[in-house]
């Protein structure tokens, strides 16, 4: 198969523009190649400059959350190990020492441009428990809020997947779809995603705007009857395709580009985007509509009626008149008028029993009720879907 056999199945809407330079929120995924001194623990000179480019965006409007890996090689270099062991508890153990210096690094690397930052360690697991996925979220939410740039990595201490896989770039993804990310960039050693390899085919042409999603990008990357059989970008695709569920856009581009964000954030076309098929609210609205369980009922008034139908708003506990059924932290439940029909459906910041409790109070006595705020809503407008 060449450049001329590639047959992509989904077309790119016309209204998409360049993804980066109208996004608010954007994840930035850096491959271990970029951070680290080919294997030799971190570079702080390359690190600075990220710090550089991210300043940037951040002097745009841009909120920037970052997800790189390298703990690994920078716990070989403090412990002196020449060569990657293959064991996997040393591997983690050389994780638990490199994520010391990764930390190190960064905040050191960043404060010369003026960046705040926190460490964020995720599991799989913490973006597939509602709890920990919303607290997470409501965590990395309000670093943002604050002007702080999270570094997200997996905790590769107590984990085995990205030891094994060097996948962050799933990581990625899941990151984009837990903050509603505009955009997620997948900066690599590749210019992006080639029609075929182009080390062997001189005919192998850049792909500059595809459809996330199209199957046939998954046979071009490295799937079933690949023309690229190596080099990871298959899990690139697949991880734009995992973005693209809640809206967001994916960049795959080259990290070794000069000035690569600030230039992608001016509109320059580098490397290849993944348009999203749905827009990012329509996504997240499709999913609480279609893809959840209800767990209990939340009765409302007239007043939280209207609040929600005809003026935009979220539901408060003040509205709620009565409860059924029993459910926790984040989980969905269904919003009732006073006749009985469902009008919205979303997810509760409280559990039921604490619903219970606070309901028909203002949310100024939230605090006093429970002894603590998870949110001053029970259903974010951002969670709830009107019916």
């Amino acid at each position: 198969m060449n450049a001329d056999q590639v047959n992509l199945q989904l077309q790119v809407p016309r209204e998409a523009g360049p993804a980066l330079k109208s996004a608010r929120r954007v994840v930035v995924k850096v491959g271990s190649s970029l951070v680290t001194n080919a294997g030799r623990g971190l570079d702080a000179e390359a690190i600075t400059r990220w710090g550089a480019q991210i300043a940037a965006l951040r002097a745009l409007g841009k909120e920037v959350v970052m997800v790189s890996s390298g703990a690994v090689a920078e716990g070989m270099k403090r412990l002196r190990w020449v060569h990657r062991p293959k064991e996997i508890h040393e591997l983690q153990a050389a994780a638990a020492v490199g994520q010391m210096g990764l930390a190190q690094v960064y905040e050191s690397c960043f404060r010369e441009h003026g960046l705040g930052t926190a460490q964020i360690l995720l599991t799989h697991e913490d973006l597939s428990d509602r709890k920990r996925y919303l607290n997470a979220r409501a965590t990395i939410r309000t670093l943002l809020e604050l002007g702080i740039v999270p570094i997200v990595n997996e905790n590769d201490t107590v984990v085995t997947d990205e030891i094994k896989f060097g996948d962050n770039d799933t990581l990625g993804a899941l990151v984009a779809n837990l903050l509603e990310a505009d955009c997620l960039v997948i900066l690599t050693d590749q210019q992006g995603l080639f029609t075929a390899d182009p080390r062997k085919d001189p005919a192998a042409r850049l792909l500059g705007r595809v459809a996330a999603g199209d199957p046939a990008l998954e046979s071009i990357a490295g799937g079933a009857g690949s023309l690229i059989g190596k080099g990871g970008m298959i899990t690139k695709v697949l991880a734009a395709r995992r973005a693209a569920t809640s809206g967001a856009n994916t960049i795959v581009a080259s990290g070794s580009e000069p000035d690569v964000l600030a230039r992608l954030a001016n509109g320059e076309a580098i490397g290849t985007q993944f348009v999203a098929q749905t827009g990012r609210m329509a996504a997240r609205k499709k999913w609480l509509a279609d893809h959840l369980q209800l767990r209990g009922e939340l009765h409302l008034d007239t007043g939280a009626v209207r609040a929600l139908q005809s003026d935009g708003k979220s539901l408060l506990p003040i509205g709620v008149v009565s409860i059924a059924g029993d459910f926790e932290r984040g989980e969905a439940v269904a919003l009732l008028d006073p006749d009985g029909r469902e009008i919205a459906r979303g997810l509760s910041n409280y559990s039921s029993s604490d619903t219970r409790r606070i309901m028909r109070k203002p949310s100024a006595q939230i605090a006093q009720i429970l002894g603590f705020v998870e949110e001053p809503e029970l259903v974010h407008r951002d969670n709830l879907v009107l019916r």
